[in-house]
């Protein structure tokens, strides 16, 4: 999840919806939307999105990555499947993710990976991104579009290494919405999509946020395998008591809109710490969106990508600590477990 959402005020009318205290969140508004069973990725309702990097490391920001070691992210894994958290999120096939993939394998843990292929811009949305002072320069999204094809390759490469691992696989995260600042065409992202497709066995998606799937998405729709849909009701000035149907209410306008594709949602969290959202953002406000989410995923046979493993501190600005995107982690940047987790055993993701 980018700062991007925070730029994503679309209020959206709620009426007839329930707050999520309210009893009808349960039965009464899964009822309106449900999934067939072999609708879950790897049968799993929820998974966490993962990429580890811990304080003074970061991926790349033109100078080189600075990855988690071999060991490092191995106690990451077995610490999500001590929570019992079996399906992962990777956002690009660079090193930190490889590595990722091997140790699962090397290690035979009991872990399932959607692998993303990150799309870097291939058109300067300076006039739509509020943080891209000037444009892109034409070599630089020269330079893009190459690598691009050079990672959709890879990720296809990765996809069939990994075949017993990778269990979907995901062209571009958030490439497509009007407010990102690594905008792909629309026909450019079918192209990757389709090139996926026939080189893979495994299904493949895209992830963008839902109004972006309800607006435009009919094109991409009839290429994917199932939506891959983002969701982020504190980002839209939504109460955790607004939390859990203003989620709902997006995933049914996405599925009234596009009826005939399986669902996931690809993201959807809660800050525990978050400037921007004030009292809104706290570890029992992340507990209860969790479970809230969890038990609605249960009812619908929707798989959720809680947004994130751990607290990420190179995110956002360096000099706002309590900045939301440094802290969306289920698990401190220590590795600690928040009040969503404490003193809980596997159980609880499941």
């Amino acid at each position: 999840m980018k700062l991007l959402h925070a730029l994503l005020l679309i209020v959206i009318a709620s009426a007839g919806c329930s707050p999520a205290s309210d009893s009808k969140n349960s039965a009464g508004e899964a009822a309106k939307f449900r999934q067939a069973p072999d609708a879950l990725l790897a049968g799993e309702v929820m998974a966490v999105a993962y990429s580890g990097f811990r304080e003074g490391q970061h991926p790349n920001r033109g100078d080189g990555a600075v990855n988690p070691s071999n060991e490092e992210i191995l106690e990451d894994l077995e610490i999500l499947v001590a929570y019992g958290f079996d399906l992962i999120r990777l956002y690009d096939t660079y090193e930190n993710s490889v590595t990722t993939l091997g140790l699962i394998r090397e290690n035979d843990l009991p872990i399932k990976v959607l692998l993303g292929i990150w799309l870097q811009a291939e058109i300067s949305n300076h006039e739509g991104c509020a943080w891209l002072d000037e444009p892109i320069p034409d070599a630089q999204l020269a330079a893009n579009t190459l690598a691009n094809a050079a990672d959709v390759q890879r990720g296809i490469e990765l996809a069939n290494e990994f075949a017993d691992i990778v269990v979907a696989v995901n062209v571009g995260n958030e490439a497509l919405v009007d407010w990102n600042d690594h905008m792909v065409s629309l026909e450019n992202v079918i192209e990757y999509v389709r090139q996926v497709k026939a080189a893979i066995g495994q299904p493949v998606t895209v992830a963008d946020n839902y109004e972006w799937w309800i607006r435009d998405g009919a094109p991409l729709a009839a290429e994917v395998d199932f939506l891959g849909i983002h969701t982020y009701p504190a980002w839209e000035e939504k109460t955790i008591d607004e939390a859990l149907s203003y989620t709902i209410e997006n995933m049914e306008r996405v599925h009234a809109a596009l009826p005939d594709k399986p669902m996931a949602i690809l993201e959807a969290g809660w800050a525990s710490v978050a400037i921007e959202f004030g009292d809104r953002s706290s570890e029992a406000n992340q507990s209860r969106y969790f479970g809230e989410l969890k038990d609605w995923a249960s009812e619908t046979n929707t798989t959720v990508f809680f947004f994130e493993a751990f607290d990420e501190p190179w995110k956002g600005d360096p000099n706002n600590p309590l900045g939301a995107e440094k802290h969306w982690g289920l698990f401190t940047v220590d590795r600690s477990p928040k009040q969503v987790l404490k003193g809980t055993s596997a159980a609880v993701a499941r």
